[in-house]
C-alpha cells in the first residue's frame, strides 16, 4: 500500500456543489469519533440516519444541532432517489448508521449507488468498523479475508453456506447478534468441525471488550457458560490454520 501522503491535501470538500458524506461512526467508544468526522457532521444541510434516536444522542454528546432524516432498510428505496435529488441541488448530506461504517451489513448501499449514477460527489470519511477492529486484533490471517455479514437467520441456509466456503483459503468474517450466536458455532462446528480454530469478538471497543480465540469447541463451551449479550464478529481461519 501507498504511504500516506504528508504535504497539502487536495480535496473535493472545497468544492461549494452538494456532496454526500459517507460518515463512520463510533462503534461504541465515543471518543474513536475523528475532529473530521465532528466537523462534517456540524456543517452539512442534513444527515441521513439508521435511527434518529441513535443518532440524536451521538449529536447531542457532541454538540451539535443538525436535521435528521430516518434512513433505514424499510424506506432506502424511496428515499434514496429523493435525497440524491438535494444533493444535486446544492446540498451536502451526510450517511451514518447506528454505529460503524454505512453500507457494511446497514443502509447505505442504495443512496451511494443512485448519487454515483447522476454523478454527484460522494466523500467517505473513514473512521470505526467492526470487521476491521476484530480482524486486526484476532491473530488469524488477515492477508486476505472474505467479509460475508450476517448470515441468514435459519440453520439451513447456514450450513449450506459454510459447505460452500468450508476449505476457503482465507479467513472469513461473519457478523451475528446475541441471540443467534450460539446456534451460529454450532452450525460452524458440525462443518467446519470441533478442530477449526475462529475468533469471536464481542462488544468491541466497549467495557465488556472481549476476545475469544481458540479452537471451535472451545469457543463454544467458553460461551455456553456466560450470558450471551452484545454484537458479535466471529472470524474463521483457513482450514490448516493452526494457533
Amino acid at each position: 500500500m501507498a504511504r500516506a501522503h504528508s504535504g497539502p491535501a487536495i480535496s473535493s470538500e472545497t468544492s461549494s456543489s452538494g456532496c454526500l458524506y459517507v460518515v463512520a461512526t463510533p462503534i461504541g467508544n465515543l471518543e474513536d469519533i475523528s475532529e473530521r468526522t465532528r466537523r462534517i457532521l456540524k456543517e452539512c444541510d442534513l444527515i441521513a440516519c439508521e435511527d434518529t434516536r441513535t443518532t440524536g444522542r451521538l449529536l447531542a454528546h457532541l454538540g451539535i444541532r443538525c436535521p435528521t432524516l430516518s434512513y433505514h432498510d424499510h424506506n432506502e428505496a424511496n428515499r434514496a432517489p429523493r435525497l440524491a435529488e438535494r444533493i444535486a441541488a446544492g446540498d451536502s448530506l451526510a450517511l451514518v448508521s447506528d454505529a460503524g461504517t454505512p453500507g457494511l451489513s446497514d443502509p447505505g448501499f442504495r443512496l451511494v449507488r443512485e448519487c454515483r449514477r447522476q454523478g454527484l460527489t460522494v466523500i467517505p470519511i473513514p473512521g470505526p468498523c467492526a470487521m476491521t477492529a476484530a480482524l486486526c486484533a484476532s491473530g488469524l490471517p488477515m492477508h486476505s479475508f472474505l467479509f460475508a455479514g450476517f448470515l441468514p437467520s435459519k440453520g439451513m441456509a447456514r450450513r449450506r453456506f459454510l459447505t460452500t466456503y468450508q476449505d476457503f483459503s482465507y479467513s472469513i468474517i461473519f457478523y451475528e447478534s446475541c441471540h443467534r450466536i450460539l446456534k451460529f458455532l454450532e452450525d460452524g462446528i458440525a462443518v467446519l468441525g470441533p478442530e477449526r480454530v475462529i475468533c469471536v469478538a464481542r462488544e468491541l471497543t466497549k467495557r465488556y471488550e472481549t476476545f475469544y480465540v481458540d479452537k471451535a469447541a472451545n469457543v463454544i463451551t467458553t460461551l455456553q457458560a456466560k450470558p450471551c449479550r452484545g454484537e458479535y464478529v466471529v472470524i474463521v481461519a483457513p482450514k490448516d490454520f493452526k494457533l
